[in-house]
């Protein structure tokens, strides 16, 4: 009897099945490479958090020469992650958070098991280097003061304050351990005024909310202009003397969800339906007489009413669906925070196709700037998350009416002392801008940069148009990619997170010609790091972009890696590359996502191994319009992207340099999911695999005739025969960990070989550089013994 799984840790030797002198896979991997950068408003200085095998610092540069200087000393790959990096106005002071988000139970990753828990606290550093770096507070989306003395967060809907100095604070206040402002609802998306002296947030209750300004001096509290209606997005005017905000209609009656008491005053909201087996009086709903609201944000409370609705539907206006006289729906508001009055300034049109719903807002002058998504899919724009408005149902066909959508993302400018005016378009180039790391304004707000692939639909350039509006114009050039737009406070230069084809992530600095931003940048300059000891530059090759048709006849891009060694006549094994997501766009060039930027590098080692290796941009990614990510029939509804997978596979089959019986697939969360998919469906194509954290049921049926289940890999289950390496953490916050469990029951009983790492208390994508390696190096021997040593075919 065969032995049918493995669970074994290689011997180091077994690892290495290459000749010495060929570069490892360490050594690709091995680079420091900034992961997020930030500059100061008021100071050409510029600050980064950098990854390097395991070790995560925070750095910073300061112009002229743009030296890097290292802020911190942590230099051990122990897991726990670094982000949210923050710069004070004046570049003086920086902050960031040490540890990851909370998991399900409220857990925060633990990859090395450590007895003494978890870390998870905002962490700060003066630029100036002195007094090392020190742990501020425990908290979560920090605000940090403009002078850095000082951080606001929020916890258990009041706000918190802690002050940054590396002398601990006397008072419990001072420390972020008592709230600093206590007030009645849920308070959130806390500002400081540019002047220090006054702190504007949201107070949300239920069906209403407040805009809020504490006076840090008198220590008091005054509303803007209180009404019945959704108060949100607090932004400050230069002069901290006035603010803007949005306002949206308050809850009517057919959608107020809260629990009553049963009081003559206090009964049940119309919408409010008791859960089963609960008693009819229960409380707690959405926040009756005696709670503190809804634990959502006001925006979130306006944008997504209750699902629940009354038994009966009453027409009558303004009894199920809000909107002010007049039929509009948002409103700009500005105010006098010293009287604490306000005066509408602007409100859209009813029916309004743009700006209906107005989200993650910044204020340039006299303008307010945000982005505008049609939605569709699974996430409309995605990518690392978009403030454009919420997308459509998944699979969800627009009204027949509807004005067909645009294909790509945008950015408008609205004029708020202007009471008639309309949006105004600011990128009218064709193209992704994937989330809010893509956009920045400048210092003194008059240009909008933006991230975009417009002109260059594989890679990603730096754009910027005026504020106020006028013509895009291209700043960063190159075959290079360009993301993460940091314009610096004297309007000279650009930072930028740099990568191509051989260079992994950097940060490159770009000079602003003298005409500003009105023209292309001069040649970057790359400031860190300053060198790459050990690593194959030479070793790459630049991969070529490769359209396939899928069976339905979509045009997939792809990017084709062929080894260098590699002889005319000759046939190779051949590795497909699946990427998650599936919001994702691979490129021929390094990535600026961290495990994308590794999947780069690994089938950059690949190729040099031998392999023929086809990274596969299949639909429902992004990049290639809307219509491409919101695909029809995909995930759970069909799974039409599997067949851009096969696509890929026959091109490689029909390749002289590929052997057509030696193919292997291997990805990572969605990209798991596929490998999956391909070994269930086609194992007479795939004939090995590796499967990091995917998805094998869609949904929970397990109706053998419910379409989710038909679009799932344990839906084709029968069919798997060829060998797979399987790897997961158990504090997967993405997949959950049952997903695996699952899949090694069916394997079980069909005889399947697989060989299975699980890493305890890891995460979706190893926090630990070391397991990386040891994932690499059973990877490596793996795929050399079910596809390098398999027999090569005979037949043409």
């Amino acid at each position: 009897m065969p032995i049918l799984f493995r669970l074994s840790v290689l011997p180091m030797a077994a690892a290495v099945c290459i000749a010495a002198e060929v570069p490892l896979y360490q050594q690709f991997l091995s680079p420091a490479s900034p992961q997020e950068v930030v500059a100061a408003r008021k100071a050409d200085r510029v600050a980064w958090v950098d990854y390097a095998e395991g070790k995560r610092n925070a750095y910073t540069a300061v112009a002229p020469l743009f030296t890097p200087v290292r802020l911190t000393n942590f230099q051990k790959d122990d897991g726990i992650m670094m982000s949210g990096i923050r710069i004070s106005d004046d570049g003086s002071t920086v902050i960031f958070i040490r540890g990851g988000a909370p998991n399900r139970d409220g857990w925060f990753a633990n990859p090395t098991a450590d007895p003494n828990g978890p870390e998870h606290a905002v962490w700060a550093a003066r630029t100036n280097g002195a007094g090392g770096a020190w742990r501020v507070a425990e908290a979560t989306n920090p605000e940090l003061a403009p002078d850095g003395s000082a951080i606001l967060f929020v916890k258990a809907g009041q706000i918190f304050r802690a002050k940054v100095t590396s002398v601990r604070p006397a008072s419990e206040v001072d420390r972020g351990e008592k709230a600093l402002i206590t007030e009645w609802g849920v308070q959130s998306d806390p500002k400081w005024s540019p002047d220090g002296r006054k702190i504007a947030f949201v107070s949300t209750r239920t069906d209403h909310s407040f805009i809020t300004v504490y006076d840090v001096a008198t220590r008091s509290v005054k509303y803007m202009s209180p009404s019945v209606d959704f108060d949100t997005m607090p932004m400050w005017m230069p002069d901290s003397k006035h603010l803007v905000f949005v306002r949206r209609p308050g809850l009517p009656f057919g959608q107020q969800a809260q629990a009553g008491s049963g009081a003559l005053g206090l009964p049940n909201g119309p919408a409010f339906q008791t859960a089963p087996g609960a008693p009819a009086s229960a409380t707690g709903g959405r926040g009756g007489r005696g709670g503190r609201g809804a634990a959502a944000t006001a925006g979130q409370a306006a944008a997504n009413p209750p699902a629940t609705a009354p038994a009966v539907t009453n027409n009558s206006p303004g009894l199920m669906r809000a909107t002010f006289r007049g039929g509009h729906t948002l409103a700009l508001y500005k105010a006098d925070v010293t009287t604490g009055g306000a005066q509408e300034a602007w409100h859209n049109q009813p029916n309004d196709t743009i700006a209906a719903n107005i989200g993650s807002a910044q204020l340039a002058g006299e303008y307010v700037i945000f982005p505008f998504g049609v939605g569709g899919g699974r996430g409309g724009g995605g990518g690392r998350g978009n403030g454009a408005a919420p997308a459509a149902t998944e699979n969800q066909a627009p009204p027949a009416n509807q004005t067909p959508q645009d294909e790509w993302d945008r950015y408008y400018a609205l004029h708020i002392t202007d009471a008639s005016a309309r949006p105004v378009l600011l990128t009218t180039t064709d193209g992704l801008i994937e989330n809010q790391t893509s956009v920045a304004l400048s210092a003194d707000g008059k240009t909008f940069y933006y991230c975009t692939n417009a002109k260059d639909i594989e890679r990603r350039h730096i754009w910027a148009v005026p504020a106020a509006g006028g013509t895009p114009v291209q700043i960063t050039t190159g075959e290079g990619v360009e993301t993460y737009p940091a314009p610096l406070a004297s309007g000279k230069y650009l930072a930028t997170l740099s990568a191509d084809w051989k260079m992994p992530q950097s940060l490159g600095m770009w000079k602003i010609g003298a005409e500003g931003p009105a023209g292309p940048a001069q040649a970057q300059k790359i400031i860190f790091p300053a060198q790459r000891p050990g690593f194959p530059i030479e070793a790459h090759v630049k991969p070529e972009v490769v359209i396939t048709k899928a069976a339905d006849g979509l045009e997939i891009h792809n990017q084709l890696f062929l080894p260098k060694d590699l002889k005319p006549g000759e046939r190779r094994p051949a590795i497909v590359f699946v990427h998650g997501g599936p919001v994702r766009q691979m490129m021929p060039a390094y990535h600026y996502m961290q495990f994308y930027h590794w999947a780069y590098g690994i089938n950059q080692w690949l190729a040099n191994q031998g392999y023929v290796v086809m990274s596969i941009n299949y639909r429902s990614g992004v990049g290639y319009g809307r219509s491409f990510r919101a695909a029809p029939n995909t995930g759970g509804a069909g799974n039409s992207e599997y067949q851009d997978v096969v696509a890929g596979s026959k091109y490689l089959q029909s390749r002289p340099d590929v052997d057509p019986n030696r193919i292997g697939i291997w990805g990572l969360s969605y990209g798991g999911v596929l490998t999956s998919q391909a070994l269930a469906r086609n194992s007479d194509i795939f004939k090995a695999g590796v499967d990091l954290a995917g998805v094998h049921l869609w949904g929970s049926s397990l109706d053998p005739a419910a379409v989710s289940y038909q679009s799932s890999t344990i839906g084709a289950i029968d069919g798997w025969k060829s060998p797979v390496l399987l790897i997961q953490g158990d504090d997967d916050r993405n997949v959950a960990f049952q997903q695996m469990t699952g899949l090694v029951q069916l394997l079980r009983q069909r005889d399947v070989y697989y060989e299975l790492i699980v890493f305890p208390d890891d995460t979706h994508e190893s926090l630990l550089h070391s397991r990386w390696m040891y994932t690499l190096g059973r990877m490596e021997t793996f795929l050399h013994r079910f596809l390098w040593e398999t027999p090569a075919s005979t037949n043409q």
